[in-house]
């Protein structure tokens, strides 16, 4: 039992060790928590998702930038553009970057999927060809897409037996190749061509457009095997086609040396289309920082160039290009003709009905 004045002695003494000790605790907790927001901060840094076409970019870039950052690349990949949007739509994968062609990119940043990127972070976007740059009208001001791969679909060309020939779609003309030949099975890359050959826009839907570009893909149908997006490149490799639309690195990596001497590729003069497909940072995106860093990192010349290299694509980096040591499979200066695919919104469903309606047609 305490005494009465030794009790009001011993409360303020505990009072006292409970305030400089609650002190010390409040510390504590604040020095905790703090750390602890940091090292969530610095794990989530650690971690990028991305979300690319398969077989799109090489492993050792991968691993480079793993090595360079101590960032951790977490890699998965879809096969379309249709699997990709519709992923990220339903709030799948909880990616950070992503990898849309123009027409889905033109999409994504219409419905607000995407995240404005800061440029003041991305200083090798100084490195990129401003001709292309101006061909992405999909985003004028490069707020939201940033070009990682650019081609165009073209025509392959084998030369021993096919001579004198128009740089053009008006080789399927070419009544002496029927049933040698061979088009895209692909509805925008025909309607859009045959509506660009006669100087209209890749959406149009006026009656009279439509009706030119009907007959003008039913010129060069009648001289078709068939319309291919499968096998084109095997079956020019097998001579089964002397003519095939589609793509020169899927066509050029079928054929032997010996094959290559006799292989021509060239992008028409009229009616070509292109494709850019670019880095976007998603809506939830939670690395932002990493991914800014991955996008710079990509577009550093040096490490560019060994993923045209590796695909043997045309580089959209003007550095690059002075980098690279195998040739390009056609002049960059005839990509430039090239329109690129976007969305055209509702005039789908007009084109579909055309598109067919050529199918159908014998």
């Amino acid at each position: 039992m305490f005494e009465k004045s030794d009790n009001k002695r011993g409360d303020s003494v505990i009072r006292e060790t409970f305030r400089k000790q609650g002190f010390r605790i409040l510390l504590s907790l604040s020095a905790i928590l703090l750390l602890s927001v940091g090292c969530s901060k610095g794990e989530a840094n650690k971690k990028l998702y991305v979300y690319n076409w398969s077989e799109y970019m090489p492993d050792e870039v991968i691993a480079e930038f793993e090595k360079e950052t101590g960032i951790d690349v977490v890699y998965d990949v879809y096969s379309s553009n249709e699997e990709m949007y519709a992923k990220i739509k339903a709030g799948g994968g909880g990616y950070d970057i992503a990898f849309p062609s123009s027409d889905y990119a033109k999409i994504m940043i219409g419905e607000g999927m995407l995240q404005k990127v800061d440029r003041s972070k991305l200083d090798n976007m100084k490195h990129l060809d401003p001709d292309f740059l101006a061909k992405m009208t999909f985003d004028p001001q490069h707020d939201y897409a940033v070009p990682y791969a650019m081609g165009a679909v073209g025509i392959a060309v084998n030369t021993k037996y096919v001579k004198d020939f128009p740089r053009s779609f008006d080789i399927f003309k070419m009544e002496k190749y029927k049933n040698r030949m061979t088009l895209l099975d692909d509805m925008r890359e025909i309607i859009s061509s045959a509506l660009l050959i006669h100087g209209y826009d890749q959406g149009s839907t006026d009656p009279e457009a439509l009706r030119k570009a009907k007959e003008e893909a039913l010129a060069w149908k009648k001289n078709i095997l068939r319309f291919d997006s499968e096998g084109f490149g095997k079956a020019f490799a097998s001579e089964e086609y002397w003519v095939a639309h589609g793509y020169a690195e899927n066509i050029n990596s079928e054929l032997s040396d010996e094959q290559k001497k006799h292989f021509v590729y060239f992008i028409p003069e009229k009616g070509a289309m292109m494709a850019i497909d670019s880095m976007v940072l998603l809506k939830d995106a939670k690395n932002v920082e990493a991914a800014h860093r991955f996008m710079n990192f990509i577009m550093r010349p040096e490490v560019y160039v060994k993923i045209v290299e590796h695909f043997n694509m045309p580089s959209i980096n003007v550095e690059a290009r002075k980098l690279k040591s195998i040739p390009d499979l056609y002049p960059i200066e005839e990509l430039k003709r090239a329109t690129v695919l976007e969305d055209i919104g509702d005039a789908v469903q007009v084109h579909n009905k055309i598109w067919e309606e050529i199918k159908l047609a014998r």
